[in-house]
């Protein structure tokens, strides 16, 4: 009922920038929250960071502190990543992250992007 679509990942030598961007659509009431994942090969998807709606709270992971910038279009339901100062650590695939509601009275969903590849050289 929802997709998210990712765009913007890619390859970028270290200290380089990349901006990741998420568009929800469907059958949309609200989003509360939004998010940013990633996961590498054989571990677990980590948080990169999370705003909530009207950016009123705003999370970061301490790995991501300082470089990377969150924000959201709550007209558009849509949620950017700005990623600067990219380090080889930060290569992984990320994953957006939405929790939907379908209508005033329902529970809220997550949904998942399908992921993008951000691959930074050293």
């Amino acid at each position: 009922q929802v997709q998210l679509l990712e765009s913007g990942g890619g390859l970028v030598q270290a200290g380089g920038s990349l901006r990741l961007s998420c568009a929800a659509s469907g059958t949309i009431f609200s989003i509360n929250n939004m998010a940013w994942y990633r996961q590498t090969p054989g571990h677990q998807r980590e948080l990169v960071a999370s705003i909530t709606s009207a950016g009123r709270l705003i999370n970061y992971a301490d790995f991501v502190t300082g470089r990377f910038t969150i924000s959201r279009d709550d007209a558009k339901n849509t949620v950017d990543l700005q990623m600067n100062s990219l380090k080889p650590e930060d290569t992984a695939v990320y994953y957006c992250n939405a929790e939907v509601r379908h209508s005033r009275w329902s529970d809220s969903f997550d949904y998942w992007g399908q992921g993008t590849q951000v691959t930074v050289s050293s």
